[in-house]
């Protein structure tokens, strides 16, 4: 979970105008805050590719219907890849993700560095006479802005500041397709296909031609419902695993379904349509059950396993699933936790197969290792797990040992800001936010890379990457199709809303674009010693959970890692004295903050109660850096606190 602050009412800050390339949402016309006096506005500052802008805004959605003669939000989309700077790519996302208000268009971050923001995502509240009232990054905001609503309605009528009535949205042109930004395939046992049909919230089966519709599963109405193919109920479903059939005959379904926006896995019954819950309670997973503290290794207490009721268990924008044969279960990409869940279909345990929560690129023992939105998955002959992990743009694979271990490896990707379209050495070599991976005949892998519009390959043997078709329209998945005489690939094409056959080339193509980074202002900082405070007050009825001792914990690291001298690694507390070269001129400071904190006091003595509900807030931030002689000694952050 990211920072936020409230504005002291005591300064009144007047809101910045906003400035971009254009607008969408608004039927042409060209907005101002002027033009939206009267309002209440929530300047949502987000990415596309980014899963807790999308968590952000479903928050959103009840509010805007509550509200919807006083409150405005308009999003502000402040890119982080190149391809989400192309407008033709906005566009799509806009309509992929039913966005029913008004979007800046903000390639250059113009609005985004007006109001200073750092995190994606940022929210900012400005109230009917045109003054910023809230300052909020990261999700998990709604119960606040529930309080804060009313507030200021009421402070605003009463001044005769709120003016009521329809707000700037116009909706666009609806367009009918047989699919509507399609997410993943599944090869069936009778030569069809099963498509993810995220737009329409259902799922199609697809004859052999990949274009003849054979049935549907799902009503195609967002919602949540279990029963038939006609009555069942998705929203956005994303990735389907097959299981074994002896395994399929006693549990009484064949597919288990990634439902992404319900935070639940779904099981399929082929033969009849039916579809049932067969793990998550819909409740999206943001904080940790408790008690929760911090241990050294970057880990809650809670991150063990995760129980055998699985209908109880909290997830988090489950995004793919893929049997493992090693574990006997159902590996699951948590792209919301950044996690490699586990779902035992026979027994319902639910369990963490690797990743510790943290968002970032970090190998190593599986407990300890670090995930990023992992989109993809898919299990070689070895038994080796490869991950599409979209926000690092990288490919992952977790490894078993015969004892049982699981570490994780990086085969392609640098960090969360590294990207590019580079083929070679796989050191050197360069993914854009990659969605879905197959592994092919030979032993190599195929990436859906998804914002380089491409499918790549990797070679395990050799370590080469390699090109082996791009022109495509956001991929979002690939598949080995061994159905006929030549093995091909079948490529989901989500912004052309089809499937499609590619032969495998004989010679791959080598393309070198370039490496780049995310590009954001860089903080100018001094060389030498650097304080660092993070900001935490627990919400309105909790406290510290101190019971275990600090109850917080900070993690610092830099890239390059020569720019920290000293500083970095993982200690209780949130403050932290930093010491950077004087001999590295630029570079991206990481930071991860965590606090626990406890629902109470309720007893006599103040104390935290045995059997309180317990909460554990976190924040990343990636804090890009330029050494200045003036630069500041001094850098604060803030973890929570709207109250």
């Amino acid at each position: 979970m990211e920072s936020s602050t409230k504005t002291s009412p005591l300064v009144r800050v007047r809101a910045s105008e906003l400035e971009g390339r254009g607008w969408l949402n608004t039927g042409g016309a060209q907005l101002s805050l002027e033009k939206l006096r009267g309002k209440i506005v929530i300047l949502d500052f987000w990415t596309f590719c980014c899963i807790n802008c999308l968590h952000v805004l479903d928050e959103l959605r009840p509010l805007e219907e509550q509200y919807k003669d006083v409150l405005v939000t308009v999003g502000v989309h402040s890119p982080k890849f190149e391809h989400e700077a192309d407008p033709v790519a906005l566009a799509a996302a806009v309509e992929r993700y039913e966005i029913h208000h008004p979007v800046l268009d903000d390639p250059e971050l113009l609005t985004w560095q007006a109001y200073s923001a750092r995190a994606w995502p940022t929210l900012v509240v400005v109230d009917p006479e045109g003054y910023i009232v809230a300052h909020l990054s990261g999700e998990g905001h709604a119960a606040g802005l529930e309080s804060l609503i009313p507030e200021l309605i009421a402070e605003h009528e009463a001044k005769g500041t709120l003016h009521r009535g329809d707000g700037p949205y116009v909706a666009p042109e609806p367009v009918s397709r047989d699919l509507r930004f399609p997410g993943k395939v599944l090869p069936l046992p009778e030569g069809t296909f099963l498509v993810s049909d995220t737009g329409h919230h259902r799922l199609v089966e697809m004859a052999s031609d990949l274009s003849t519709v054979v049935r549907t599963i799902g009503s195609g109405l967002k919602g949540f419902a279990d029963g038939s193919a006609a009555d069942a109920a998705f929203n956005e479903p994303q990735g389907m695993a097959l299981l074994p059939g002896e395994l399929a005959a006693a549990i009484g379904y064949d597919v288990v379904v990634a439902d992404s926006v319900n935070h639940r896995l779904r099981g399929l019954t082929l033969a009849t349509g039916e579809v049932r819950t067969v793990a998550g309670n819909g409740v999206q997973r943001l904080l940790e059950a408790g008690p929760a503290r911090v241990n050294d290794d970057g880990a809650s207490t809670s991150d063990a396993d995760l129980g055998t009721a699985p209908l109880e268990v909290s997830l988090s924008s489950p995004w793919d699933v893929a049997y493992s044969s090693v574990l006997k279960t159902v590996v699951v990409a948590m792209a919301g936790t950044h996690q490699i869940f586990g779902f035992d279909p026979a027994s319902g345990a639910v369990t963490i197969v690797a990743g510790n929560g943290l968002e970032g690129l970090l190998d190593g023992p599986a407990d300890q290792a670090w995930f990023a939105q992992s989109s993809g998955l898919s299990e070689d002959a070895q038994g080796n797990i490869w991950v599409a992990d979209s926000e690092t743009s990288a490919l992952r694979v977790l490894k078993f040992s015969p004892d049982g271990a699981v570490s994780v490896e990086t085969a392609i990707g640098e960090g969360l800001f590294d990207f590019g379209f580079r083929d070679g050495d796989a050191d050197q070599a360069r993914l854009q936010h990659p969605l879905g991976v197959a592994v092919l005949p030979d032993g190599s892998v195929a990436i859906a890379d998804t914002y380089n519009g491409a499918v790549r390959r990797y070679d395990p043997a050799t370590k080469q990457v390699s090109t082996l078709a791009r022109g495509l329209a956001e991929p979002s998945d690939v598949l080995l199709d061994e159905s006929g005489e030549v093995p091909l690939l079948i490529v989901v094409e989500a912004n052309k809303h089809q499937l499609i056959r590619l032969p495998l080339p004989k010679n791959a193509l080598q393309v070198d674009e370039g490496a780049a980074q995310t590009q954001r202002p860089k903080t100018p900082v001094a060389a030498g010693e650097l304080a660092l405070t993070i900001r935490f007050a627990a919400p309105t009825g909790q406290k510290l959970d101190d019971r275990w001792g600090d109850p917080t914990q900070l993690k610092v690291s830099s890239t390059p890692p020569e720019l920290l001298l000293a500083g970095g690694g993982t200690s209780v507390g949130l403050s932290r004295t930093l010491t950077l070269s004087a001999d590295v001129p630029e570079g991206i400071l990481h930071f991860t903050a965590r606090a626990a904190a406890c629902d109470g006091p309720e007893d006599a003595n103040g104390e935290i109660p045995d059997h309180a509900a317990c909460h554990l807030y976190q924040q990343d931030w990636g804090i890009p850096v330029l050494l200045s002689a003036d630069g500041a000694t001094e850098l604060t952050l803030d973890l929570r606190g709207m109250d």
